[in-house]
């Protein structure tokens, strides 16, 4: 039995998420299929980090376990056999107790955001047409870094055990048309990203201060914090790793 560690980009705007679900169309489960038709054989996926509905990767993986020979064009095969909007860039040979969740390092998100009305950037990014103060945002994104407990931005119905995250990288940025906020992180919670985005946002509007943000992280009260930016924006960029002892 082998293990192998899979590379994978999507736009996730028609799936309910990377996470196999019932009776839904998921990340996970075309690939699964997908890779059912082509080995004829079936395989569980383990996921490195569980975007949720409608949030773009352009770096996932997944792990499985297979015994057999995988086909010589498996990366080919595959991505004539996936939708459109997923694709395998791929696949790799592992040690046998390597995990490609509890292995990564950080994990890399982006969140885009345009201020003028434009069609052609609707489903990759987030429309929220109105003037902020970027330096209270970046002051705001500098913030999280002293903290490691982010309960506020989680949202209740998970399973963790613990809300402690280690934030390496928190800015915003103007690139091109868009606004983006990044932020890099050994892990995050359920809704996380968006929940800090959209909380950030209000900071900009001036509609919180920073000290009543920094009381909101320290309140451990996700109900003083926001979640409504919507999926769409979002993109998990990267997932790091150290060494998973290729075979």
């Amino acid at each position: 039995m082998t293990r192998y560690f899979l590379e994978l980009s999507y736009k996730g705007t028609r799936y309910s998420g990377f996470q196999t679900q019932e009776n839904a169309e998921t990340v996970q489960g075309e690939v699964e299929k997908a890779f059912s038709t082509l080995q004829r054989k079936p395989v569980e996926l383990i996921g490195s980090s569980r975007t949720d509905a409608g949030v773009h990767a352009l770096q996932n993986f997944f792990h499985f376990d297979f015994e057999g020979e995988l086909h010589p064009d498996f990366v080919y095969k595959m991505n004539a056999i996936l939708p459109r909007d997923i694709v395998i860039h791929g696949v790799e040979a592992v040690a046998p107790e390597a995990h490609c969740r509890f292995d990564a390092t950080s994990r890399y998100y982006r969140y885009y955001i345009y201020r003028a009305k434009n069609p052609f950037l609707e489903d990759r990014a987030y429309f929220y047409p109105y003037t902020m103060d970027m330096e209270k945002m970046q002051m705001a994104a500098a913030m999280l870094m002293e903290y490691e407990d982010f309960t506020t931005f989680s949202k209740r119905n998970t399973q963790v055990k613990t809300f402690k995250c280690r934030i390496s990288h928190s800015k915003w940025l103007w690139e091109g048309e868009y606004l983006v906020y990044e932020v890099e992180a050994n892990r995050f919670l359920r809704g996380m990203v968006r929940a800090l985005t959209a909380t950030m946002l209000r900071v900009g509007r001036g509609k919180i201060g920073l000290e009543e943000f920094r009381q909101i992280i320290e309140g451990k009260d996700n109900t003083k914090a926001n979640f409504d930016v919507p999926g769409k924006g979002l993109f998990l960029t990267a997932v790091r790793y150290g060494n998973v002892n290729s075979q």
